[in-house]
């Protein structure tokens, strides 16, 4: 007897053992299960935020007008529903929204019900969003009275019009910045930043003629390379071209930036209008005479002072027709 009670206690011992593990299985389980909340006590999981960003609406014409012309344009947002715009030319803002309907461009800056300015709310966004490119080129926070330097598209050439004179309107409504003295008598001159005989003739013209008020140079701004079109787009928006311009003459580097982010339709275009007629050097000088000739300058020009003596004394007469928006 004694051998067999042993040998039950040890077969006993055996399946307790193994009935262990299965009884802390069952009890974790059950705790487990004690532990889940209730259906009608589960709270909300985090999910990310789903909602879409803001789609970019199609550009209004006048916006678009803007761009073709070198303009730097953003879109701000949709806010009350106004889709917001911010236009940027030689370094001056401009705020524009369209009506919810889309009929109708608005100019100016928004507010809310409280009073508070929506627009600048959405330019701090934006220019977190876009970095240094926006502030670089933004000079003010305010809006101008106008579109631009060439707001105003240029009028379809009828036959009557000599080529001299097709030519000077094509340059006349390219897309130029002024400098010097806005009373002289004045010249356009299609200019590469990076081509040595702009500079050259920039560096002749700049004591004597611009900074003297005897001047004014338009320069149209082109590029034959991806970084000297970006170039030229810059100076087209940079606040006070004639500065930025004078400082990458005097080779500071840093004063005509190559950002590839820049909208450079305005160069595109006096690209085109200096292809159009077959100029495939700079710097390319075009003006009208005293006597009313059109007449061009290919290269560096090498009597300057007998240009200047050419010319009109009266710059308004220098004009077949009138020139766009803020041209003097």
């Amino acid at each position: 007897m004694t051998r067999a009670r042993k040998f039950l206690s040890v077969v006993t011992a055996l399946g307790l053992f193994w009935l262990i593990p299965v009884l802390w299985n069952n009890a974790a389980a059950q705790d487990t299960r004690n532990d889940l909340p209730s259906p009608g006590s589960m709270a909300p999981i985090d999910q990310p935020d789903m909602t879409p960003p803001q789609k970019e609406p199609p550009m209004p014409p006048a916006i678009k007008t803007l761009v073709e012309q070198g303009g730097q344009v953003r879109y701000l947002g949709r806010e009350l529903g106004f889709d917001g715009w911010i236009a940027i030319r030689n370094g001056k803002e401009e705020y524009f929204y369209t009506t919810p309907d889309g009929s109708a461009l608005l100019m100016g800056l928004l507010f809310d019900k409280n009073g508070k300015l929506i627009t600048v709310r959405q330019v701090k966004a934006l220019q977190q969003k876009s970095g240094k490119m926006l502030d670089s080129i933004a000079e003010t926070k305010s809006p101008t009275e106008t579109l631009g330097n060439n707001s105003t598209l240029a009028p379809t050439l009828t036959k009557f019009k000599t080529p001299s004179e097709q030519l000077y309107d094509n340059v006349t409504y390219g897309n130029w910045i002024a400098l010097g003295n806005p009373s002289a008598p004045f010249i356009y001159t299609f200019i590469d930043p990076q081509c040595p005989h702009c500079h050259d003739m920039l560096m002749d013209l700049r004591h004597k003629y611009i900074e003297s008020g005897k001047l004014q140079v338009r320069i149209l701004p082109i590029g034959f390379r991806d970084e000297t079109i970006e170039q030229a787009a810059f100076l087209l928006a940079a606040p006070d071209p004639q500065d930025a311009l004078f400082r990458h003459l005097e080779g500071d580097k840093t004063a005509l930036p190559i950002q590839p982010e820049i909208n450079t339709q305005g160069v595109q275009r006096n690209l085109a209008i200096m292809q159009s007629w077959h100029f495939d050097v700079t710097p390319i000088t075009v003006y009208r005479a005293a006597n009313g000739n059109i007449k061009i300058v290919r290269g560096r020009a090498k009597d300057l002072d007998q240009i200047v003596a050419d010319l009109a004394k009266n710059p308004q007469s220098q004009s077949s027709i009138a020139p766009s928006a803020g041209a003097p």
